[in-house]
């Protein structure tokens, strides 16, 4: 089974912490990533002129921060189906011991 190739082709800030992301297959997401800012990796975007300094990473085609937190464009395409188990996860990092 073939598993589709997502690439963000363009991305703008419409709120804090909150992006609308287009894709090579001319959709988009509105993205409110709050939620998700837990853990290590995560938690730092907290600080939202980090967040802002989001780009497209040119050889991966998904969305990068200076601190190497990037998600798969395939989940960025697909939030909706993903959201949920993407809350959970960002609890359990947010309340596990350091």
């Amino acid at each position: 089974m073939r598993h589709p190739i997502y690439r963000v082709r363009a991305f703008d800030i419409v709120a804090p912490y909150t992006l609308r992301v287009q894709f090579d297959d001319m959709t988009e997401q509105i993205i409110d990533f709050q939620p998700m800012l837990a853990g290590e990796l995560y938690r730092p975007l907290r600080e939202l002129a980090l967040f802002n300094q989001v780009q497209i990473d040119q050889e991966i085609h998904t969305l990068v921060w200076p601190n190497g937190a990037d998600f798969d464009p395939a989940t960025l395409h697909n939030w909706p189906e993903h959201i949920e188990a993407l809350i959970a996860r960002a609890h359990q990092w947010e309340f596990a011991p350091v």
